[in-house]
């Protein structure tokens, strides 16, 4: 009679290295799985897994390697003990990473043989971890394309008014702070659910309690919401309206006419004359109007010249916005470029002709 061998793990993402894994343990005798409830995984990572226990029941059952694999009934990190000790397993595999003095103990104690294994990838094949999977997530990020600081209460206190953005797949070499908890709440990708409420919860979590500085609710509604997302900001941090638009020609335009450009850190910010912030409010408001319009009417000079003037109005409210590397970077487009915005650290480029070097963005479908 073979050995019995028992592993255990949530073994979300299923990839290369869990079948690796369960590979070189089932060299050993018959493999027993126990895989982590969608329960108790969310109970110990604080997020929901990415792939069911259900799913991942039927994905790790098909491997011929795999005699079989079960739930786990119990919690906690020790959530197997009541199978193990139904199984009568022989030995306890475990990889590097997932030894713990625990497990080790409750083998002893068990008079099971533990093993621990090096983690070593297929031959030919890359090492993948669900942690390296996770940090290379789909969920999308969000540009802001005009409207600057409205999302902000102590300016749409002074003028309400629009914030325009879009949400654009993460093929850029860059990521958002909002993104970045919106990968660390969710893993992989967004999940099924109302894009309002998403952005309600990625808000939340990205402006703890004890936060100095709160981000503008416009970069959770530009990852949530799809396509193009306009907010109207009256004095509070959640926006009165949000109108989303997802017309397949206004998003081609975009993508056909809007270029990218990294650019060099701003200066540190400096304090505000009243006057001069209240009127550039004004005008920001105004050009974020002005860009939407010509989104939704696909109008090129309209759209170069409404991002123009946003980019005016946040230089005169943040001087500091445009330094010396900065305004090289913008002068050297001033004539192929119909208008200009900047954008978390890079550089938008209006254009009807494509620009070199610039990078090009894609915009989250609906159904994507």
């Amino acid at each position: 009679m073979p050995e019995k061998v028992f592993v255990s793990g949530c073994f979300d993402m299923l990839h290369s290295g869990h079948v690796a894994f369960f590979e070189e343990a089932a060299q050993y005798g018959d493999l027993y799985v126990a895989i982590g409830s969608d329960r108790n995984v969310f109970a110990l990572k604080n997020r929901p897994t990415i792939n069911t226990q259900d799913e991942r029941l039927y994905m790790i059952q098909s491997l011929a390697c795999v005699k079989q694999v079960f739930v786990a009934r119990g919690s906690d990190i020790l959530d197997f003990v009541e199978e193990l000790k139904e199984i009568k397993p022989d030995i306890f595999v475990v990889n590097e990473d997932g030894s713990t003095p625990e497990k080790q103990k409750l083998c002893e104690e068990l008079g099971i043989r533990y093993l621990v294994l090096k983690r070593q990838p297929h031959s030919g094949l890359t090492v993948r971890s669900t942690t390296a999977l996770r940090s290379s997530s789909l969920i999308p990020d969000g540009i802001k394309l005009a409207g600057g600081q409205l999302d902000q209460p102590s300016a749409s206190q002074i003028v309400p008014g629009p914030v325009l953005s879009i949400s654009i797949h993460p093929t850029l070499e860059w990521t958002t702070p909002t993104r970045a908890a919106a990968v660390e709440l969710w893993g992989a990708r967004l999940p099924a659910d109302r894009p309002e409420k998403l952005a309600k919860i990625l808000f939340g979590y990205s402006n703890l309690p004890g936060t100095r500085e709160i981000c503008g609710a416009q970069a959770a509604l530009g990852i949530t919401f799809s396509g193009l997302t306009r907010a109207d900001y009256a004095g509070e941090y959640w926006p009165e309206h949000i109108t989303n638009i997802r017309d397949e020609r206004v998003l081609k335009f975009i993508e056909d006419t809007l270029y990218l450009l990294p650019l060099p850190p701003a200066g540190p910010p400096q304090p505000e004359n009243s006057q001069i912030y209240a009127d550039s409010l004004g005008l920001l408001a105004t050009a974020s109007e002005a860009c939407w319009q010509a989104l939704l009417n696909t109008n090129l000079n309209a759209f170069g010249q409404g991002l123009r003037q946003s980019f005016e109005a946040q230089l005169a409210i943040s001087p500091r916005l445009l330094t010396r590397e900065r305004l090289r970077i913008v002068e050297a487009f001033r004539e192929q470029a119909l208008g200009w915005q900047v954008s978390g650290g890079h550089l938008l480029l209006v254009s009807a002709q494509p620009v070199k070097n610039a990078l090009r963005l894609s915009i989250r479908r609906e159904s994507d």
